[in-house]
This record gives C-alpha cells, structure tokens and sequence, in this order.
C-alpha cells in the first residue's frame, strides 16, 4: 500500500503526516507513506487545497487534515 500526503511542508502538512504514520501503525500493515511536495505534482493529482491524502493511487481527502481513526477508515 502506497500513501501519499501531498503538501509543500506546512504545518496540517506535518500533522497528517503524523496521522497517516500513526494510522498504519495501530492498524499493524505494511504500506509506505511517502510525501509529495512538487507543486506541479500536487496539482496533477487535483490537490487544488492542501494538504491531500492520497491512498494507492486516489486521492481520498482535500483541504483538511482527517483524524487518525478517519485515515483508519479510508484505508481499510
């Protein structure tokens, strides 16, 4: 499984970041959460608002930073 977080570093950046860590963690899988930071890259995915969450290819959330149990759910 692939995550992404697409943002250039700032803060609700950082802290889904630290969601999406934390989600794979407590739910004990495998997948890489990798960060997308190239503006041209952001956009081409339809990031207009960030930060986004991306999950194996989709992007699942715009604009907001989704809770831990959120990011649990949108993987499951």
């Amino acid at each position: 499984m692939e995550i992404k977080i697409y943002g250039t570093g700032c803060k609700n950046c950082v802290k889904l970041t630290e969601n999406a860590e934390k989600a794979v963690e407590e739910l004990g899988i495998e997948a890489e959460v990798k960060k997308v930071e190239d503006m041209k890259d952001i956009v081409e995915a339809g990031v207009m608002s960030t930060p986004g969450l991306g999950i194996d290819g989709e992007v699942k959330v715009k604009g907001r930073v989704p809770d831990v149990e959120e990011i649990k759910e949108l993987i499951s």
